[in-house]
């Protein structure tokens, strides 16, 4: 070997490693150079561009219509099974938020990679909703502490697939975390000082970050998403608010907002939005979720009031 040859072996490890590291490796050890990471939504969606940012390598495409909010009643489309046979790898929240998928996955894509962004997280709340069957509550993502919980495990799943990613990804997914518990802090901390406590939802996103804030949701909107309640069930919840004093009725963005209107004015009770940020703007910014979040604590401050007002 060459002078110049055994200067380049020396070498080459190092620049390995140096590219590895600043994300320049090709990220994907099957057929061709691009993983190709396919999200069930929106949020889970954010969670892996925070994690694989900077990565090269990766695409990373959100199946559903950003727009959409929770896929409740989601029919897969011909183009969706497309997206699907294409795709390496599929970040799913899990807990059946993703109930449309079942057997047509496997179908459109046999050898697809599946990342279960809730797995392993087990103090879960158990949902009264018709529509997920009384089973976990899968809407960990509107609760900043149970979303750095999610980024983490996105990181986790990438990793095994990817192994030489693996550091990069648990890089990204640490900083996020720590930016979204700081923003869980405020949250908590925020509602320690609240006068009012009681309140009432569009349905049950915000269980995780009620428990988190000390809150109790008394009652809800649509006790089966996207079917608005009847006559006598509204009539219910007026009576609901009255005896329990609720603060506020609480409706979501992503759901038509008569019905809650309605509801407040005959409980004489204010009426504002939260955003579970379900759904968002087409091109998303990557910090569009801690906005929102930083957005909804602004209301339930204004809303709830302090101890001391």
């Amino acid at each position: 070997m060459t002078m110049l040859g055994r200067s380049l072996a020396r070498l080459t490890p190092f620049l390995l490693l140096l590219t590895a590291a600043l994300g320049l490796a090709p990220a994907w050890a099957g057929e061709g150079t691009t993983l190709r990471i396919l999200c069930g939504t929106f949020p889970i969606y954010q969670f892996t561009r925070q994690v694989t940012q900077g990565r090269m390598g990766l695409e990373v495409e959100l199946m559903i219509p950003p727009g959409l909010g929770c896929p409740h009643d989601y029919a897969l489309t011909p183009q969706d099974m497309a997206r699907i046979a294409k795709a390496d790898v599929f970040v799913a929240n899990g807990l059946g938020l993703e109930e449309f998928l079942g057997q047509p996955l496997r179908r459109a894509n046999p050898k697809i990679k599946l990342i279960e962004a809730s797995q392993g997280i087990t103090d879960l709340i158990q949902t009264q909703e018709e529509g997920h069957k009384h089973g976990p509550n899968p809407h960990l993502f509107a609760s900043p502490a149970q979303a750095a919980r999610l980024v983490r495990n996105i990181a986790a799943g990438l990793g095994r697939i990817e192994p030489g990613g693996g550091v990069y990804y648990q890089r990204n997914a640490e900083a996020y975390a720590h930016r979204l518990e700081k923003l869980a802090e405020e949250f908590k901390a925020a509602g320690r000082t609240f006068k009012f406590r009681n309140i009432v939802t569009e349905h049950e996103v915000f269980d995780y970050l009620a428990r988190d804030m000390g809150l109790t949701i008394v009652a809800v909107i649509e006790e089966n998403p996207g079917r608005e309640p009847s006559a006598a069930e509204m009539i219910g919840l007026v009576k609901r608010i009255k005896e329990t004093g609720a603060a506020a009725v609480f409706t979501e963005p992503q759901y038509p907002a008569k019905v809650g209107r309605t509801i407040a004015r005959e409980a004489g009770v204010p009426v504002h939005v939260l955003d579970p940020v379900a759904s968002g703007p087409e091109n998303a910014p990557l910090d569009h979720y801690e906005k929102v979040m930083t957005g909804n604590l602004a209301v339930l401050k204004k809303v709830l009031g302090g101890k001391s007002d």
